[in-house]
């Protein structure tokens, strides 16, 4: 008998997943344990491994389709058995309704196939002008595109199956005139006439994100503290490092002061398990990176444990293979506390929205010159002001608690305890 392909649950948060393309093609043999086609899920694109072995009789779901999890993707067999007719149960919709949309919708590509051919005007008509001119194009780029006024119909897409990404429209971007007239065409609204909204459809990543968000937000007590960090000995730091040739950034240095202050914070590594609350025992921070259809938090594990220099490669790699989706499942899941960091952005302060299951999470502004109040140097011997004012480089940290888990008291030592440590940065290495 042949045996189903079933679509494997890749991560904890999937639901469903798209297929970007097979490594295997129809008649190919097979073992257990090759990889056979290649997955997009919510987070990274992971390849598919065979569970047995045999010959890949017929690709159910082609590349650029999705299914859900457990869903039928494949069958293997040996050569010449019968598959079970899979797409039979659709055949009935379409005849006992056989108008166009209708017999269109269950399949969009039998639609594509015929396009090329165009055998007459009348067969193009029939069906739905929507799936045929559907352009591949990420969330990101569309917006781009319209703001600038380009045509992105006509662009050429280099994402995966041809996707239209951000790096397609900035190059039509910077294309002369000349060239931007022949292959993106420049659209305005008509006055007086409003144009309708497009439909954009979501992400896999972006559907997660929304309902994780959705639930971890009305659902846990949040509270908020903010504190200033004054970040001169800390930029002294990377400037010491820099001239060592080693690329340490402020969030590096950030991280590792986020881990020790939690390895002396322990309230802050629980989470809450519904009757009762985890004590975790590793110190794992994430980062929060911005990817081109959302977010995602690789994790830095033992991060109390490890030098600001080491810290710094393990979340450029992390960062690098985040944006390529090449995480695996337990690189971005668990975790103690999140660090998420807009200063690049000049972002001066925000508040964030907890990672669930963690407890706490950091929000990181940019680090700016200010004037600040300070203690002259000698003192006054009459008992006068000694007070000065001075420019020092200050950099605003707010954490968003779990309210079930930590209290405010505790958060706040918690963040006098991260000041410390960042103004002190020695510390950070002894």
């Amino acid at each position: 008998m042949p045996i189903a392909i079933q679509l494997p649950a890749l991560s904890p948060t999937m639901s469903e997943g798209r297929i970007t393309k097979w490594l295997k093609k129809e008649g190919d043999v097979v073992k257990s344990g090759d990889a056979i086609a290649e997955c997009e899920t919510d987070k990274s694109n992971l390849e598919i491994e065979a569970t047995d072995s045999g010959t890949l009789l017929k690709i159910v779901v082609p590349g650029g389709s999705t299914a859900p999890i457990g869903g039928v993707i494949g069958w293997l067999g040996k050569p010449g058995e019968e598959i079970p007719d899979a797409p039979a149960p659709a055949a009935a919709p379409v005849a006992a309704a056989p108008a166009p949309v209708a017999a269109a919708a269950p399949k969009p590509v039998a639609v594509s196939a015929a396009l090329p051919a165009k055998p007459k005007p009348a067969a193009a008509a029939l069906a739905p002008a929507a799936p045929a001119e559907r352009v591949r194009i990420s969330p990101l780029a569309r917006k781009m595109a319209e703001t600038q006024g380009i045509d992105f119909a006509h662009l050429a897409g280099s994402g995966p199956n041809g996707r239209i990404i951000k790096r397609d429209v900035e190059v039509a971007m910077t294309a002369p005139a000349s060239a931007k007239g022949a292959g993106a065409k420049i659209f305005r609204a008509t006055p007086g006439i409003r144009q309708a909204p497009d439909n954009l459809p979501i992400t896999s990543m972006r559907r997660v994100i929304a309902q994780r968000l959705t639930e971890v937000k009305p659902g846990v007590p949040h509270f908020y503290l903010t504190i200033d960090v004054e970040m001169d000995a800390a930029l002294k730091i990377r400037e010491e490092a820099k001239a060592q040739e080693l690329k340490v950034s402020v969030n590096d240095i950030v991280v590792k002061a986020t881990a020790m202050a939690v390895r002396r914070f322990p309230r802050i590594n629980q989470i809450f398990a519904g009757d009762h609350l985890e004590q975790l025992h590793t110190v794992d921070v994430g980062i929060a990176v911005a990817i081109e259809d959302g977010l995602i938090t690789p994790i830095v594990r033992d991060a109390d444990q490890k030098g600001i220099a080491e810290i710094a490669g393990e979340v450029r790699e992390l960062a690098d293979r985040a944006k390529k989706k090449a995480l695996k499942p337990d690189e971005y899941t668990g975790g103690s506390i999140t660090v998420s960091n807009l200063g690049m952005y000049g972002i001066d302060s925000f508040v964030a929205i907890l990672n669930p299951p963690q407890a706490a999470i950091l929000a990181v502004g940019r680090v700016e010159p200010r004037v600040v109040v300070r203690k002259a140097p000698g003192g006054d011997a009459d008992g006068g002001n000694t007070d000065q004012m001075v420019i020092r480089q200050m950099m605003s940290v707010t954490l968003s608690g779990d309210h079930r888990v930590i209290d405010g008291a505790v958060g706040a030592q918690y963040l006098q305890e991260l000041r410390n440590l960042l103004e002190h940065p020695l510390r950070l290495v002894f």
